[in-house]
């Protein structure tokens, strides 16, 4: 776009859209942006150098403001359903990656998946349900979250299986409560 003397309110010079995929992560999109932004000002560059730009209003209507994105944002609350998690998980990997608290302390989430064998069951939003190499299973307000990759505080970010081998997890722990009452 043209520079202009508003934020982002310059004409547009040239225009493509890139579809968001189910799986897709913030890092994943911000990746094929930035390579579709570089390949786009080369192709800008040569319209210009051939007197071929043509520059077109932005639309008035659709635009928003997106804000910066606080880290408390990024705290996971148990009991919005499985899908609404899963996707803010997606929105914030790699940054600032999804938090809840395991016994009292941090524990960042990157991964996960809608878990679609387990049945929402009589446990608290939070409580773990199942622990396994595949994923933990955990109970949110409607459905089950199966997460599958995860960093402790100045830890590395790990799946699963590998998380599990230095930090072993029982069903029955509930994440987002204080160390005094991680168990039901």
């Amino acid at each position: 776009m043209q520079m202009d003397a508003g934020l982002d309110t310059g004409d547009m010079l040239l225009m493509e859209k890139l579809g968001i995929e189910a799986r897709d992560t913030t890092g994943m999109l911000h990746g094929r942006l930035a390579a579709l932004g570089g390949r786009m000002v080369v192709q800008a560059l040569e319209l210009a150098g051939a007197g071929g730009l043509k520059p077109t209003a932005q639309p008035e209507n659709g635009i928003t403001y997106a804000h910066k994105i606080d880290k408390a944002e990024a705290q996971i609350d148990w009991r919005q359903p499985a899908s609404v998690i899963e996707r803010r998980m997606r929105a914030f990997n790699p940054t600032p990656g999804s938090v809840t608290l395991l016994d009292g302390a941090p524990l960042k989430l990157f991964c996960s998946e809608i878990d679609s064998c387990l049945r929402r069951q009589d446990m608290r939003e939070g409580t773990i349900l199942l622990v396994n190499e595949a994923g933990i299973a955990v109970q949110c307000g409607d459905g089950v979250l199966r997460i599958t990759e995860l960093q402790r505080t100045s830890g590395k970010r790990l799946p699963v299986a590998d998380f599990l081998r230095g930090t072993p997890l029982a069903a029955g722990t509930v994440l987002g409560l204080a160390a005094s009452a991680s168990q039901t």
